[in-house]
């Protein structure tokens, strides 16, 4: 039995679509999203290698961002997608939106489990510090961009450029490869369910608006309700502990 089967209709059945092109175009795709993934791969893990709330930080995260779309928006035209609301085709909205809700859900449960596990336990905390520790206002920026930049090239143009041959799994795959060089466990577990996740969403409603509304809202409520929950809490001395013990965990 299919593990489509199992699916809602609004991930499995896929609305019309011609996105045909000619064969000289479709090779100079596959050679620009070759370069990208390369390039932007390099970024991602060198993000991640420097310290966080710095200006190397930012400027590289924010470049990985810019690469990706560049890369993107260069491979060839790309398409926004439809879903189908009962005899009528629309730009996909409120589904993405809830879906990336419920993606939450999901992995804020699988989080409470990470918790109990040491090595996922100090993988996501070493993604989460870059949240902690950084500006606000950069940190989503930073996350939000490179959301939306993933979606662009990943479920647009690497999507386009696999073909017809199991474009869902080929995405995920490279998608989990270039993830591979954060270093970071946590990270590729998750890029390897949500990519498959996004890439379902490409493969319904041919298109990125789907998998990049999901991609966003998923990215924002990770962000604002994850890094409470694998925070260190501080010492609190009680009243019957003498004030030599009320050094905090986080100052040793």
């Amino acid at each position: 039995m299919k593990v489509t089967t199992w699916l809602p209709r609004w991930l499995t059945e896929k609305v019309p679509r011609d996105h045909r092109e000619t064969d000289a175009r479709f090779r100079r795709r596959r050679r620009v999203v070759a370069a990208t993934s390369l390039a932007g791969a390099g970024m991602l893990g060198a993000g991640l290698s420097t310290r966080p709330d710095s200006p190397a930080f930012y400027g590289i995260t924010l470049g990985t961002a810019a690469t990706w779309v560049i890369g993107g928006l260069a491979s060839g035209k790309l398409h926004l997608g439809w879903m189908q609301y009962g005899e009528n085709l629309r730009r996909p909205l409120v589904t993405p939106v809830l879906t990336g809700v419920g993606a939450f859900g999901a992995f804020y449960a699988a989080a409470l489990v990470a918790k109990r596990v040491p090595v996922l336990d100090r993988a996501i905390s070493s993604v989460l510090q870059y949240a902690d520790q950084g500006s606000d206002g950069l940190v989503v920026l930073t996350t939000l961009a490179n959301g939306a930049a993933e979606e662009v090239f990943f479920r647009g143009a690497l999507y386009a450029a696999v073909g017809e041959k199991r474009p869902v799994v080929a995405s995920t795959g490279v998608y989990m490869l270039a993830t591979v060089a954060t270093r970071n466990p946590a990270l590729v577990l998750a890029s390897g369910v949500m990519g498959a996740l996004f890439g379902l969403q490409r493969r319904s409603s041919g298109g990125i608006q789907a998998p990049l509304l999901t991609h966003l809202t998923w990215s924002t409520l990770m962000l604002r309700y994850l890094p409470p929950l694998f925070r260190e809490e501080p010492f609190v001395k009680t009243p019957s502990e003498p004030s030599s013990r009320s050094t905090s965990a986080s100052s040793l």
